[in-house]
């Protein structure tokens, strides 16, 4: 199994508001950055379509070192949040509806292909490829406004 490590970091100005969101995919030696936006989003949201869009380019299944400064992406994964409230019709412990519920579906299903592990990264803390997504998530904002 080939492995990946990817990097990925989302952003927004306001909350919601433009939104971006960029990753950074290594195999071996080689690198690819991707990027994208929305006009209408949220953090969280943008957080979320990075993994999604940069697990979607994996032909086959890889082993995934998948790093990212989201607290929520990061803990909606290891601590098992996001298959309970997927269990739970998309209901959270308090019984309120889950965030984010289409994209977590997609998420899921891709975590499912892959051998995937997460690891949190502090932001704006001089990490190079979660700068460096911050710094593409960030562009893609300008370019919508």
């Amino acid at each position: 199994m080939k492995k990946v490590e990817i990097f990925t970091d989302g952003a927004c100005s306001g909350n919601p508001g433009p939104g971006g969101w960029g990753a950074v995919l290594r195999y071996q030696t080689v690198e690819r950055e991707i990027s994208g936006g929305e006009l209408d989003t949220t953090n969280n949201r943008m957080e979320l379509t990075a993994v999604i869009k940069a697990l979607k380019l994996l032909k086959e299944p890889c082993e995934v070192i998948l790093c990212s400064d989201s607290k929520y992406v990061c803990d909606a994964i290891t601590k098992g949040w996001a298959k309970n409230w997927q269990k739970n019709n998309w209901r959270k412990a308090d019984k309120k509806p889950a965030l984010n519920s289409d994209l977590w579906e997609t998420l899921l299903a891709l975590l499912e292909k892959h051998e995937v592990s997460v690891k949190w990264v502090k932001g704006h803390a001089g990490h190079p490829e979660n700068e460096r997504c911050d710094t593409l998530a960030v562009s893609t904002i300008e370019k919508l406004k």
